[in-house]
C-alpha cells in the first residue's frame, strides 16, 4: 500500500488530513471530486513532483480526516478549503479541483484574491445544464441507492466487486488505499452527505453565482460519456465551455476520456498545471 505520509490539519474546529509532496518555489492544491480523497490524486503527482510543492487532502468526514456528525454544505466544504490553504499554504499557489469539488472551488476562489495563480477544473459541475433542474429528485434516488451500497460495504468481496470501475482505473496501491479509507460504510455516509450538500447548492448556484475566477483558468471536459448519458453529457460540456469563455481568462479543452480525467489523463493535467504555473510569475503583481 501508499506509504505517503501525512499530518491532521484543523479547518473551522474539524481535522482533515492532508499529504504535502514535491519540492521548488511553486504550490499546486487538489480538492477531490465527490466521494474521493487525496488518493484520487496519485497518478498527477509524481509528474509535478519536481516542479512545485503539492498538497492533497481528504474533506472532512472522508479517508483519514475526522468523522462529521453534521450535514456540511458547499459553503462549509469551501470555508474548510480556504482554512486549509491558510495554514498550509504560504504563497500563490494554483488550484486544481475534479467534478463536485469544482463547485468547493469556485466559492472557495471568492475569497483568495490574487493569492490564486490559477485555476483547473477537470470535468466540474457546472450548475446551470439542464441536467441540473431535477438535481434534487434525482439526489434522493441516488441516496437510496448508496444507502444500498454503504450496507454492502460491510462486506470486503462486495466493496471489490462494487468499486471495480475505480480499481480498473488507478494503480494497485492507490486502489487499496481506496478501498480501505474510502470504499467503507463511513466513507459512503459522507458520500451521502455531499449528494445533498450538491442539491442544497444548485439553487444557491443558479440564484447567487460565485464570482468568477479572475485568474488564467482552464477547464478540461471529459469526451466519452457514460452509458446512456450521452445527450447529458453534450448538454453538460456546452454549459462547461459556455462558462469558461464568459470569464476573463478562461480556456476550454476537451479530452479524450471519461470522467475521471486525472486518471485516465494524468499526463495532460499535469502539463496543465504546469502551463499555469507559467502564466502568472510567483509575485504577486498587485505588491510591487
Amino acid at each position: 500500500m501508499r506509504q505517503a505520509a501525512g499530518r491532521a490539519v484543523r479547518v473551522n474546529g474539524r481535522t482533515v488530513h492532508v499529504e504535502e509532496s514535491g519540492s521548488g518555489a511553486d504550490w499546486v492544491v487538489f480538492e477531490a471530486g465527490g466521494g474521493m480523497g487525496r488518493t484520487c490524486w496519485d497518478p498527477v503527482l509524481p509528474r509535478l513532483a519536481d516542479r512545485a510543492r503539492l498538497v492533497a487532502y481528504d474533506r472532512a468526514g472522508f479517508g483519514r480526516s475526522g468523522r462529521t456528525t453534521t450535514q456540511l454544505s458547499i459553503e462549509d466544504l469551501a470555508a474548510d478549503l480556504a482554512a486549509l490553504v491558510e495554514a498550509v499554504v504560504p504563497d500563490r499557489f494554483v488550484l486544481v479541483a475534479h467534478s463536485m469539488g469544482g463547485l468547493v472551488a469556485r466559492r472557495a476562489v471568492e475569497g483568495f484574491g490574487r493569492r490564486l495563480r490559477g485555476l483547473l477544473l477537470l470535468d466540474p459541475a457546472a450548475e446551470g445544464a439542464p441536467v441540473y433542474d431535477t438535481f434534487d429528485r434525482t439526489a434522493v434516488k441516488v441516496d437510496r441507492s448508496l444507502a444500498v451500497t454503504q450496507a454492502l460495504f460491510r462486506f470486503r468481496p462486495l466493496a471489490r466487486l462494487a468499486s471495480g470501475n475505480i480499481a480498473r482505473l488507478f494503480p494497485p496501491d492507490t486502489y487499496a488505499a481506496m478501498l480501505a479509507e474510502d470504499f467503507v460504510p463511513s466513507g459512503t455516509a459522507q458520500t451521502r452527505k455531499e449528494i445533498k450538500a450538491v442539491a442544497a447548492a444548485i439553487p444557491r448556484f443558479r440564484a447567487d453565482p460565485p464570482a468568477p475566477p479572475t485568474c488564467r483558468t482552464v477547464l478540461l471536459s471529459s469526451s466519452r460519456p457514460q452509458r446512456g448519458r450521452a445527450r447529458h453529457h453534450a448538454e453538460l460540456a456546452a454549459h462547461q465551455r459556455s462558462w469558461t469563455e464568459s470569464l476573463p481568462d478562461g480556456r476550454f479543452e476537451t479530452v479524450d476520456s471519461g470522467h475521471f480525467i486525472m486518471a485516465e489523463q494524468p499526463e495532460i493535467v499535469a502539463d496543465r498545471v504546469e502551463h499555469l504555473l507559467d502564466h502568472a510569475g510567483r509575485t504577486d503583481p498587485g505588491s510591487a
